[in-house]
């Protein structure tokens, strides 16, 4: 899954892919690399980050799907929200996934507007909202609590009619950089969800933070843990940099099928 920010502030590439021509430059330059959909983002979930209007959030994310379904057309775009309007207007413009950092939590639509849609459902861990995260990281085991959370969600979510559920422990989302290396070195223990995993480790302060440096010098500790997070039962590997997650995932596939 390669990640496309229309924001002028994400923790990476804030302002990198804002323009008409960057987004369609971004969208190519990761559809030739492998990627097999691009998550697209109209709101900075980076801790700390400044509120955004839900029509600013639309017109972001609308426009943006229009302008890469009409250069390339086959593309399977996924919308990043958590606001059941925004998810609305972007599938009904052409988005067929949801990619919902709250998993439900901050906006009481979201799963009828998902069973309304019918269309995949990616239901994230994530305590508060992107402003107040960062001090709700008090855990006795996160593993057990963040599987456990998403567990009930799970079945809140089929109780409400969404069939496709893939889920996202939210590594760096009110977790602690310990915690999200915990949850990632338990991360096999997801698969009693019986839903597909989602790794979404790519460039993010869990890695440059440890290795003492930025989120421009992340990207062989991204594809480090982007293997572990392979080998310990990750599905889809949500990245900004695609040719080098799809390696990744090739080299992993080998290594499975050896006799």
């Amino acid at each position: 899954m390669g990640i496309i920010n229309i924001t002028p502030d994400s923790f990476y590439d804030g302002g990198k892919t804002f323009s008409e021509n960057k987004i369609l430059k971004q969208a190519e330059k990761m559809l030739s690399e492998g990627a097999t959909f691009l998550d697209l983002g109209g709101y900075s979930s980076r801790p700390g980050a400044d509120d955004v209007s839900e029509e600013q959030e639309t017109k972001r994310v609308v426009q943006a799907i229009q302008l890469i379904l009409k250069e390339f057309p086959d593309t399977l775009l996924s919308v990043d929200t958590f606001r059941s309007k925004v998810a609305l207007q972007a599938v009904e413009a052409g988005a067929c996934i949801i990619n919902d950092i709250s998993g439900g939590t901050l906006d009481p639509n979201m799963f009828k507007t998902v069973s309304k849609l019918q269309v995949p459902y990616i239901l994230m861990h994530m305590r508060g909202t992107p402003k107040t995260m960062a001090k709700l990281t008090e855990y006795k085991n996160v593993t057990i609590e963040v599987i456990k959370d998403l567990s009930e969600k799970i079945a809140i979510a089929r109780a409400e009619g969404i069939n496709d559920i893939i889920v996202d422990p939210g590594f760096g989302f009110a977790k602690k950089r310990s915690q999200s290396f915990q949850l990632l070195n338990n991360l096999e223990l997801f698969k009693n969800l019986e839903v597909p995993i989602l790794a979404g480790v790519s460039r993010k302060s869990m890695i440059y933070r440890t290795l003492e440096t930025s989120a421009e010098n992340a990207l062989n500790g991204t594809t480090s843990l982007n293997t572990i997070a392979l080998l310990k039962g990750a599905s889809i590997l949500r990245v900004h940099d695609v040719k080098e997650a799809c390696e990744c995932v090739v080299l992993n596939e080998n290594l499975r099928n050896v006799p």
